[in-house]
């Protein structure tokens, strides 16, 4: 693994790959978020509002995506970061995170990041900013 001081713009860092998405991560999201929306844990209920079936909450997602950096919290901190939600992750997804260098400063770092499913569909895309410890 390479320092974040090594790291080119155009280079990535690591991906992770989420395990399958299962019904017991989504009902430990929606304890500790408070988000109890049933389309994210009751079958019936995500039908009827039209769904294929129970999708993970955006904001696991999100959250999820932030692992990228857990490895550098000694070089950095994240400052900024936009995201938006392109697609539905559904249970049984095996989700990618992906984090390249777009722009690096003296004091931040700026990062293209996003999350795909097994199907290479991208489920969210956004930017996050590091500031440089």
């Amino acid at each position: 693994m390479k320092e974040l001081k090594d790291l080119q713009i155009g280079e990535s860092l690591q991906d992770v790959t989420l395990s399958p998405v299962s019904r017991l991560d989504l009902i430990k999201y929606a304890g500790a978020s408070g988000d109890y929306n049933p389309i994210h844990t009751i079958d019936e209920e995500a039908e009827k509002a039209g769904l294929p079936g129970i999708i993970a909450h955006g904001m696991w997602t999100m959250g999820n995506l932030a692992k990228l950096f857990t490895p550098y919290y000694e070089e950095g901190f994240i400052e900024d970061y936009t995201i938006r939600f392109k697609g539905m992750v559904f249970l049984n997804d095996v989700v990618t995170l992906n984090a390249t260098l777009d722009d690096n400063e003296e004091e931040k770092m700026k990062f293209k990041v996003n999350a795909t499913n097994q199907d290479g569909n991208e489920v969210i895309k956004g930017n996050v900013v590091l500031c440089k410890i």
